[in-house]
């Protein structure tokens, strides 16, 4: 089964964020780089918060020190923010 990031909304994790129990699963977003139980619990980011910054610092994918050094040729982070909700521009038909 796959999962999509709550963070950048990239479609592709391995595992639930976040357990049913609450606890974070430590999966490393490859998009946004956001660790669930650790960007979260040990750093207080919210979810809103990291996507902020993350595209402030223009939405950049993890680089080659913390893991996958090279996005999907498909990869959009814009589509991907959207298929969560979120609208870098005017959501459409609002």
């Amino acid at each position: 089964m796959i999962y999509t990031c709550p963070v950048c909304g990239f479609p592709n994790l391995n595992e639930l964020p976040r357990s049913e129990s609450g606890g974070g699963s430590y999966e490393i977003c490859p998009s946004c780089d956001f660790e669930f139980g650790y960007t979260d619990d040990a750093q207080g980011y919210s979810y809103e918060q990291w996507r902020k910054v993350w595209i402030k610092k223009g939405m950049k994918w993890r680089n080659e020190e913390t893991g996958i050094s090279h996005p999907p040729p498909e990869w959009d982070p814009v589509k991907q923010l959207e298929g969560i909700g979120v609208y870098l521009k005017k959501p459409p038909n609002s």
